[in-house]
């Protein structure tokens, strides 16, 4: 603690309403952020003496002024710590990766509704079901529903431009509404039993299809008979073998932390409409010797904010405290039980939540283990090698590379990776200009330039390597653009590709003018040089197409008379894209605000 800093003349000026605290060092970084239902008890917790975590006592030591913010409410305090946490990040407080949306099932709300994948904020236009753990649930889901019920999945502007059924069609996937195979009344019917199933209502769709059969056979309609029948049978397969299921179609949240070989890890798994759905692993970063109820309460006060919170929560512990409790009720509106499993069936989805937590540790810790084996080995042949091996497990590694067709639409990308892997958060494209089209070398600098501009200006961070992928040229455009911005100093290294473009030839150009070096096509060095050397190509190429599709898209459009922005954002807005303007018909193209009849013609005879 700092010696100009009194701890008492603090206390004494603290309320006991709720609030947000932030504490901070001589230099005015934020150590910590917490909330508190009453601040100045929790407050007055960090400065008792003979602390049980070491590692809180270390940052007590560091506070040289605390600041705190009132609140209405502890829902208040939980909305405000988070926001400051996540734009923050101080190095005491438990971080979790930001999740910010989860995928959904949606049904739209159309004559005939659509069944589609969806990721995003959730609207009154259409029915959402989930949250799913990953994007791997919902796909599959969907796809079941689709055997069973047969809904569309197909977009709005090709639904409405099909003349004949698709192949999902011919294999049994959809009823082809597209083209009036189904009766609208029937296909509501279908969409209904499809909701009911996502609800957990199994039973009561198997009742529903159970008399439906009965009927048809009455009615000697035997073929629909037999559709309803493989429904059923379908059903009772997914209850039997897809999910770990329960009854009472429950929508809760099962969270366990699991300690093991020194890692800490959380685990989420899912069930909606008594479904289990699977789970999703996430490791806190900044845990240093905080208890597993320490991380499990971080993660519920961070977690919750912006995803929807369940009806019920079970945890593998009990929490520290209720405070979190408290909020979390305060924010869904109603109370929240957040409890230790008793029923056999709760216990079970607990005893599988912390199995898959073991076993993401034991990969975890294998994928650290290689990766700390490839650095030290790429360090020790380029003989950059950092102080001491641990600084080799969170160097960090910039890989640049160019994207264009002859010339168009130019984009550079900048992947990182550091630690156990690529950091996408932290990657870049950058659209390239002012230079000849096609001129890689001038791309690469303009490149280096603007990434490392802030480098130099002390604004952001330097890397430990910088890859280009390319040979002598590129490396020789990147080095004069780190010479112009005084640093010359930073370890570069050139990818240039082998005989036919053959992974495992690739030669490394240096930029110190040391002769190229072949590593054996199996060195771990080059392995990793390889994945993040794919990955900066990979994301290049997509920026890059994208960005064409764009230019190619707008500038067919921007050639029709008549045809300003707003009407061009209306079209592609009511068609998705060119393709489906194309496919349209002069009818069609008049639906579209502010599109009359004579501009229609001229818009379909300029694309055809």
């Amino acid at each position: 603690m700092d010696e100009t800093f009194d701890a008492n003349a603090l206390l004494d000026t603290l309320t006991e309403f709720p609030g947000v605290y932030r504490m901070l060092d001589v230099d005015g970084r934020v150590l910590y952020v917490g909330k508190a239902k009453n601040l100045k008890k929790r407050v007055a917790s960090y400065f008792r003496e003979n602390h049980p975590s070491p590692r809180i006592a270390l940052m007590v030591a560091q506070i040289a002024s605390v600041e705190t913010t009132v609140t209405r409410s502890e829902a208040e305090a939980l909305l405000l710590e988070n926001n400051l946490i996540k734009s923050l990040a101080p190095r005491y407080n438990i971080l979790f990766r930001d999740d910010k949306s989860y995928p959904y099932i949606v049904i739209t709300r159309d004559r005939y509704p659509r069944l589609g994948f969806y990721r995003g904020n959730t609207d009154r236009k259409a029915d959402y079901f989930g949250p799913f753990p990953s994007t791997t649930a919902v796909r599959d889901s969907i796809n079941l529903l689709q055997r069973m019920f047969r809904l569309r999945t197909c977009e709005d502007s090709v639904f409405s431009n099909r003349s004949r059924p698709c192949l999902l069609y011919q294999i049994k996937r959809c009823s082809a509404p597209c083209v009036d195979f189904i009766a609208p009344a029937i296909y509501a019917q279908d969409v209904q039993r499809a909701s009911m199933f996502l609800q957990g209502r199994q039973q009561e769709v198997i009742g529903q299809l159970g008399e439906a059969m009965h009927q048809a056979a009455t009615e000697l309609a035997f073929e629909r008979a037999a559709v309803y029948r493989d429904q059923i049978q379908s059903l009772r397969q997914i209850q039997d073998k897809q999910y770990v299921e329960s009854s009472k179609g429950e929508d809760v949240d099962i969270v366990v932390v699991v300690e093991e070989a020194g890692l800490l890890c959380v685990n989420l798994a899912m069930v909606r409409g008594g479904r289990h759905l699977g789970d999703k692993t996430q490791f806190p970063s900044n845990v240093g010797d905080s208890s597993p109820e320490e991380v499990l309460s971080a993660f519920l006060s961070q977690h919750y904010l912006i995803h929807p919170i369940p009806m019920r929560i079970y945890l593998n512990r009990a929490l520290p405290d209720s405070e979190t409790v408290n909020a979390l009720a305060e924010l869904a509106g109603h109370p929240v039980p957040v409890l230790e499993p008793r029923l056999t069936l709760h216990k079970v989805w607990v005893e599988m939540a912390e199995q898959n937590a073991r076993l993401a540790i034991h990969a975890r810790r294998n994928v650290l283990s290689r990766q700390a084996s490839r650095l030290d080995a790429l360090f020790e042949c380029l003989g950059v090698e950092p102080e001491d091996s641990e600084a080799n497990k969170q160097a960090r590694i910039e890989c640049f590379d160019i994207s264009h067709t002859q010339g168009e639409a130019t984009v550079a990308s900048c992947v990182v990776y550091q630690g156990d892997g690529m950091r996408k958060s932290d990657y870049r494209r950058f659209n390239i200009q002012g230079i000849q089209p096609g001129d890689d070398y001038a791309a690469i600098r303009q490149v280096v330039l603007r990434r490392y501009e802030k480098v130099s200006s002390g604004e952001s961070v330097a890397p430990a390597l910088i890859l280009i992928d390319g040979g002598k040229g590129q490396v020789n455009a990147a080095l004069s653009a780190l010479e112009e911005l005084g640093l010359a100093h930073l370890p570069m290294l050139g990818v240039a590709k082998g005989e036919g473009r053959k992974p495992g030839l690739e030669k490394l150009i240096f930029a110190d003018g040391r002769e190229p070096l072949q590593l054996a096509a199996e060195h771990p060095a080059l392995n990793l040089i390889q994945e993040i050397r794919d990955e900066a190509h990979r994301f290049a190429i997509s920026g890059h197409r994208a960005r064409r599709s764009q230019t190619r898209r707008t500038s067919r459009l921007e050639e029709i008379a008549g045809i300003g922005p707003k009407r061009r954002k209306a079209l592609i807005s009511h068609f998705g894209g060119l393709q489906g303007i194309s496919n349209a018909g002069i009818d069609q193209l008049t639906a579209v605000p502010g599109i009359s009849r004579e501009l229609a013609r001229t818009i379909y005879t300029a694309l055809h």
